[in-house]
């Protein structure tokens, strides 16, 4: 899994250009903690290899390395693409104690992580599809003929 962009601030978007830019299911989500029903998400079943970053910023957050089918819904994740990509909220809505993600470039919301994912690091990244874009990878075969 090759590195990308690590260390590198992304310019955060204004208010007004998020709302022109993001459907409203994906303005909701990622700057009022909303989330889209499961099992509808574009990124769901996803399968390509490539980068999926934030919606907002574009401040990349996860490898389709680390993608995996967890049944429930929303696209999950065993691990961000690296340290201090991701930051980590206590969020007590819905009667819940849960822990919520949110991009640490500019503090959209992701979803939630839960203690229920696989080997190695147990952890399940409970992302909304709203909240990504994605950017397949492209091969780098060297060739020049």
């Amino acid at each position: 899994m090759a590195c990308h962009n690590l260390g590198m601030k992304k310019p955060v978007p204004t208010d007004d250009e998020l709302r022109s830019r993001l459907s409203p299911l994906a303005y909701e989500v990622t700057r009022n903690k909303g989330t889209e029903r499961a099992f509808t998400g574009a990124y769901t079943y996803h399968k390509d290899r490539g980068v999926y970053a934030c919606a907002c910023c574009g401040a990349e957050l996860f490898h389709s390395d680390t993608k995996y089918d967890s049944g429930s819904g929303w696209p999950s994740f065993w691990t961000p693409l690296a340290e201090g990509r991701i930051r980590e909220h206590r969020d007590t809505t819905h009667g819940m104690v849960r822990i919520e993600v949110v991009c640490a470039n500019c503090d959209a919301h992701l979803g939630h992580v839960f203690p229920d994912g696989p080997k190695p690091t147990g952890l399940r990244y409970c992302i909304n599809s709203v909240s990504l874009a994605f950017a397949p990878e492209t091969s780098s075969s060297g060739d020049s003929t």
